[in-house]
């Protein structure tokens, strides 16, 4: 695997460097999310259409829960990198292969065993209980296929590399869009198809990964000694992964409930929250892109003991951030409503999405903010700050408020959309507070 020293050169062109293929990905994977539901809105019926929006939204809460685990990979990888210690890098890659592919094949039978409880919980309608459950059967059984591209991923960007795992989810996305029209609309396969073809476009993508791997060697072999598992890496893997792994669940469920809230208040308030979480998606792309940018970028120059190369990093990546949150916020105050316009016809739902979008649209700044912080808490070793202050966020901001704002005001979705950013506001001032923290109490110093 051929990656890059970010350990030198402009700390500039180095987040550039990263960010932009990575930033790149993520909108593919959104595309790959999105290819099966626009596939399946072409050939079928109302049913099949509920049961891949459900199945899809399942699995893409997995996968989030599944990067998150696999940030302890990345940043023990750049750290390695960045000390240039190949015997421990060949420990974590080996130990990560050993540790996925038991909790893999476990989390494969444990989703397939509650499968039907979990379409249960998903309230989901009688009509589409059917091909939701064969859906989610055909993906769970994939799921292994599903971890392997997510840590090869991860071994990838910890080594430097953005852009290998970019061209990788491209071929899933290509192939994917393919299958969906053959099995689908040429087979006429319906959900089973969509299912088909997801497991099938992450399968071909790992092989891809691996044929890459195996061409390009540069003499740094896992051998079986680094496959046995090793009690102090597997450890320093779980501390970093297993914190964001459950704060990435937490946000995911948060937004579920912000989404059952709009369904209480009626179909179109339902529908305006529904478009506009997509809208925010796509404009989260580079907050998202940080967050990982600043976690691989800051780790390769902690380990090369370069800690105030690695704040540069962050303050670099701040910027950033804050100078796209700032612009896009108060250009989206003013085509708020056309950018709703462009999913939906009916004048009702975009009147209350143009309100929810130009209240929740400052969330890309704020959130970015502490997307770049919770990047550097994680490359410090230190993710369990990160769970903290997403969990009080959701916990008593971003939840409780957004529930008020819809019962005080019923008749805007604007209070609701700038109470999502209170949570956002938390968290900036909890991140802020644990950066002065670790660098008064020098807890920076064991990089040094």
């Amino acid at each position: 695997m051929q990656g890059r020293n970010l350990t030198t050169g402009s700390v500039f062109g180095n987040i550039v460097y990263f960010s932009i293929p990575y930033l790149f990905s993520y909108f593919l994977q959104i595309l790959y999310g999105l290819a099966d539901l626009f596939v399946v809105g072409q050939y079928c019926g109302v049913s099949t259409i509920t049961a891949v929006s459900i199945g899809s939204q399942i699995m893409h809460m997995l996968t989030v829960v599944i990067v998150g685990l696999a940030m302890g990979t990345t940043v023990l990888t750049a750290q390695s990198v960045g000390a240039n210690d190949v015997r421990r890098t060949t420990k974590v890659v080996g130990n990560t292969i050993t540790l996925f592919f038991v909790f893999s094949v476990a989390m494969a039978l444990l989703l397939l065993i509650t499968v039907g409880d979990i379409v249960q919980v998903m309230s989901t309608p009688m009509e589409a209980v059917k091909e939701t459950t064969v859906y989610l059967q055909i993906c769970f059984g994939g799921v292994p296929f599903i971890v392997a591209y997510n840590i090869i991923a991860s071994i990838f960007r910890g080594m430097g590399d953005s852009k290998s795992p970019m061209y990788f989810i491209m071929v899933a996305c290509v192939v994917n869009v393919l299958l969906d029209y053959a099995l689908i609309g040429g087979l006429g396969m319906g959900a089973t198809g969509a299912a088909v073809a997801t497991v099938l476009s992450q399968t071909v993508s790992v092989i891809v990964a691996l044929i890459v791997i195996k061409i390009r060697k540069n003499g740094m072999g896992v051998t079986r000694a680094d496959l046995r598992p090793q009690r102090v890496v597997m450890w320093q893997m779980l501390k970093i992964g297993v914190p964001v792994a459950l704060q990435d669940g937490f946000i995911q469920i948060a937004f579920l409930v912000i989404t059952v809230i709009a369904n209480l208040r009626g179909l179109n308030d339902a529908a305006a929250v529904g478009v506009v979480e997509k809208i925010i998606g796509v404009l989260f792309l580079i907050p998202s892109s940080m967050l990982s940018t600043v976690s691989a970028v800051s780790a390769q120059n902690l380990g090369a003991k370069k800690v105030d190369r690695a704040k540069k990093t962050l303050w670099e990546a701040l910027g950033i951030t804050v100078g796209f949150g700032l612009v896009f916020s108060v250009i989206v105050q003013f085509v708020a409503g056309d950018m709703v316009g462009l999913f939906t016809r009916e004048s009702e739902v975009i009147r209350l999405g143009d309100q929810y979008l130009r209240g929740y649209v400052w969330d890309c700044l704020l959130a970015g903010i502490h997307f770049c912080f919770s990047g550097f808490f994680c490359a410090c070793g230190w993710s369990i700050l990160s769970f903290i202050h997403n969990v009080v966020a959701i916990v008593l901001a971003r939840i409780p408020l957004a529930y008020l704002a819809s019962v005080m005001y019923p008749e805007t979705l604007y209070p609701m959309g700038m109470a999502t950013n209170t949570g956002s506001l938390l968290s900036v001032i909890i991140c802020v507070g644990a950066y002065i923290w670790l660098v008064r109490n020098r807890k920076l110093d064991v990089y040094a």
